[in-house]
């Protein structure tokens, strides 16, 4: 069983909000962030999770060479609910050497190098001002974030596609129970680029309107992109009712690419193995937070997973018609999601849906809910069959 870690503090941004408040704010009143795609060079017809430029920060001066839209969202996520504060609290308490960094991405700065090829001399040379490792390089985030809150614990990057998120709870947990640290700054980032939406285009994996995940009619997903950040510590008798991560479980399939498993084996081991490192039975879960992306597949296949566990007695739904698929940050914002759940007493249901597809032996939440919710499961899939549950919840 895995030892309890306390959630400190979180936040999180995206197409919802800037923000807990507004986060939580939109959630209950079933308010998404989704719209036509505005952005130039992208395909036409498709809607996405975009921030408001404004909505970003700027990158402080004396760390001016990891500018990048993805630094600047994380830096964002840095200035909202005191989360930098209370990760400069951490490190008074105890030391700058035992707080560690593990964030999740899938294509981090990649926009700064589509940016610098277009700017390309007559001889191909990019411009001098481009700096790969800074930006477009996958350890460019914690990298930045490790500087910018004056840490020196370890930092390490972590890039599983849609898993990427999710997973740094889980590798902090590991850290933190063997010592290497004593507060991680957990979670992830993941921003817009032109490889990103017309990588999915070639997959015909978009949707031509707002994401509708386990709706019937669903015709693929919307990507967005946001992020969310949680600082993880040992939990003392202090921290009973507050909120923890109580387990996490991982599994790799290698089913396919890009296609997952059809029966869900590695989903179901992944849900099994976040429930037996909490010491729960799944009676014990109040709400499962799907993956749900809006794609055929995808949520076919979680909804064999979630019934072979829970069959119909847990509601589940997936927040992802909200935001979009924020990719490798997505795991990271709806564990925030799942924490606010918790404390607010809320099931999200599913949006731009009536009902859930009849064919799901799942109870899908469609409308929102509201009652006592102390444990929630989150699930994260990936490409190449990468596959994380993480179960929040309230600290005994």
């Amino acid at each position: 069983m895995m030892t309890p870690l306390r959630i400190t503090a979180m936040t999180a941004i995206s197409a919802i909000g800037t923000g807990l408040a507004e986060t939580r704010a939109a959630l209950h009143a079933r308010r998404g962030g989704l719209a036509p795609c505005t952005l130039p060079g992208m395909p036409t017809g498709i809607w996405t999770g975009q921030l408001r430029d404004a909505d970003l920060a700027p990158i402080p001066e004396p760390l001016a060479a990891f500018d990048c839209r993805n630094n600047r969202i994380a830096e964002a996520a840095l200035r909202l609910d005191g989360f930098a504060a209370a990760v400069l609290d951490a490190r008074e308490r105890l030391g700058a050497a035992r707080v560690a960094v593990i964030l999740g991405t899938s294509t981090s700065g990649i926009e700064e190098t589509e940016r610098g090829y277009a700017q390309r001399d007559a001889q191909g040379a990019l411009p001098a001002s481009f700096d790969y490792a800074r930006t477009h390089d996958l350890h460019s985030l914690p990298r930045y974030v490790r500087a910018r809150l004056g840490l020196r614990g370890p930092a390490l990057s972590i890039s599983t596609a849609c898993t990427s998120g999710a997973l740094t709870l889980l590798e902090a947990a590991r850290m933190i129970e063997v010592g290497i640290a004593d507060a991680v700054v957990a979670g992830g980032a993941d921003s817009l680029c032109r490889l990103t939406l017309h990588g999915f285009a070639s997959l015909e994996l978009l949707s031509r309107g707002a994401c509708r995940p386990c709706s019937a009619d669903r015709d693929g997903i919307c990507i967005g992109e946001a992020a969310g950040l949680l600082l993880l510590e040992r939990a003392t008798p202090r921290d009973s009712g507050g909120l923890g991560l109580l387990g996490a479980g991982a599994s790799s399939d290698g089913h396919h690419m890009s296609s997952p498993h059809p029966d869900g084996l590695g989903a179901l081991a992944a849900m099994r193995a976040a429930l037996a490192s909490a010491g729960l039975a799944p009676a014990q879960i109040d709400f499962v937070s799907m993956h749900g992306t809006g794609t055929r597949a995808n949520d076919a296949m979680e909804d064999r997973a979630i019934a072979q566990l829970f069959g119909d007695a847990v509601p589940a739904s997936s927040t992802k018609g909200y935001t979009g698929h924020t990719l490798g940050a997505s795991g990271a914002l709806e564990a925030v999601f799942a924490g606010l759940c918790i404390e607010d007493g809320l099931i999200p249901g599913c949006l731009n849906i009536e009902a859930g597809d009849p064919g799901f032996a799942t109870r899908i939440a469609v409308g929102n809910g509201t009652g006592r919710v102390d444990r929630v499961l989150k699930n994260a899939f990936g490409f190449g069959g990468s596959n994380v549950s993480l179960v929040i919840g309230r600290l005994a």
